[in-house]
């Protein structure tokens, strides 16, 4: 039986924009757009047509990329003007993609606080939207900002507003945790009561990171229906940032046996696409971030690389070669055995006789203890001096 595809919208080139710091040129989003391309995103979220300079002009001339779909991000149209004259919408209408991802409201409080109109105001907006769009032969996807609070809140208007553009026509209807709150728990159940409504095959998520929360969410998500995640490279993004795409996927790909879905990305390419953001944007990947982090293949206590030299399965659930990582990495410190300790003398050619392991071993030991990291020099030293 073949598994269900799990479709990744990547929104580094708009929310990921968005990070504090971030400036994407078009050389910038052109080089990040055809890298997302040939790892196997299927929706590429460019930017923001007429909000900007660079971003209209980025959608004037787009990159040619043939795996993805490219997508426009803008908002519905204003309360009081046709769609036909919406300049908001005009601006979507002229850029060049096939594809246009649509945020409005579905929570009502926001609708009253942030909008400033009444609940059928925006339900028509909402409508005449996906409408427009979809009768201009664009697929159309809707967002439905601040989601799971507005369904906590009033799951009827919530549900309202999904029906709305799901009638009207939209391919996708993308249930958004814009404040980062929601608990995996909630978000299973919240989208199995929405799946007997809307059918999962049309519900994506949008998952924001405040909370430590936005994978977990996001398998919670697509383990309860949903077929759609949202989710940026290294998980940067507003605030705390966003679903990370390689984290999520990776995850769906080591417990496939639990899991009964899939995705098309090419893990392998994982790690250059996300040194090549950290490099254009200037971020750091922390160390201990998982799947791409420096420290994620790396092993220092002397108990875990015994076991590395033995089978890397005993501490790591998936190969560093999965996702583009040339080896695994036992870090010479303080913590290492004797095991690593010969293991790192071969690997640089030498041999000690048996009466000079303890000794060398000490001394490593020793020298250890002053230093925060030992290099090959460092052994190679120790081993001539044995």
């Amino acid at each position: 039986m073949s598994k269900d595809k799990i479709y990744i919208f990547d929104t580094t080139l708009r929310d990921g924009a968005q990070t504090e710091g971030v400036d994407f040129s078009i050389e910038d989003k052109n080089k990040i757009a055809n890298v997302l391309s040939d790892i196997g995103v299927d929706y590429i979220e460019g930017g923001w047509p007429g909000a900007n300079p660079v971003d209209t002009k980025f959608f004037s001339d787009p990159p040619k990329i043939k795996k993805s779909i490219f997508t426009a991000f803008g908002m519905t149209k204003k309360t009081g003007r046709s769609a036909d004259n919406d300049p908001g919408l005009a601006s979507l209408m002229n850029a060049n993609s096939s594809a246009v991802c649509v945020v409005g409201k579905s929570w009502d409080f926001h609708v009253k606080v942030a909008l400033g109109i009444k609940n059928e105001e925006n339900l028509e907006n909402i409508r005449e939207t996906a409408k427009h769009f979809v009768k201009n032969k664009k697929e159309f996807l809707f967002d439905a900002e601040h989601f799971f609070d507005g369904y906590k809140a009033n799951p009827n208007y919530a549900l309202d507003c999904l029906k709305q553009a799901y009638d009207s026509g939209a391919r996708w209807l993308v249930l958004c945790d814009t404040n980062g709150g929601t608990l995996p728990h909630e978000v299973s159940e919240i989208v199995s009561k929405v799946s007997k409504v809307i059918p999962g095959k049309n519900l994506g998520i949008h998952a924001h990171n405040d909370t430590e929360n936005a994978v977990a969410n996001s398998l919670a998500a697509v383990e309860s229906g949903a077929r759609q995640i949202e989710c940026t490279i290294n998980g940067i993004g507003e605030r705390a940032g966003n679903t990370s795409l390689e984290e999520v996927c990776m995850a769906i790909r080591t417990r496939e046996e639990y899991f009964d879905f899939k995705t098309s990305i090419d893990s392998t390419k994982l790690y250059p696409t996300s040194r090549l953001v950290s490099s254009i944007t200037g971020m750091h990947v922390p160390r201990n971030k998982a799947i791409v982090g420096d420290n994620a293949f790396a092993h220092e206590a002397g108990i875990h690389q015994h076991g590395m030299l033995r089978d890397s399965s005993t501490y790591e659930i998936m190969k560093p070669q999965d996702v583009g990582i040339a080896r695994s990495n036992l870090v010479l410190g303080k913590h290492s055995g004797r095991h690593a300790f010969l293991d790192r003398i071969n690997e640089l050619g030498f041999a000690l006789e048996k009466d000079e392991i303890d000794p060398a071993f000490q001394e490593f030991k020793k020298l250890a203890d002053r230093k925060k990291e030992i290099f090959d020099t460092d052994i190679e030293a120790i081993v001539l001096n044995a």
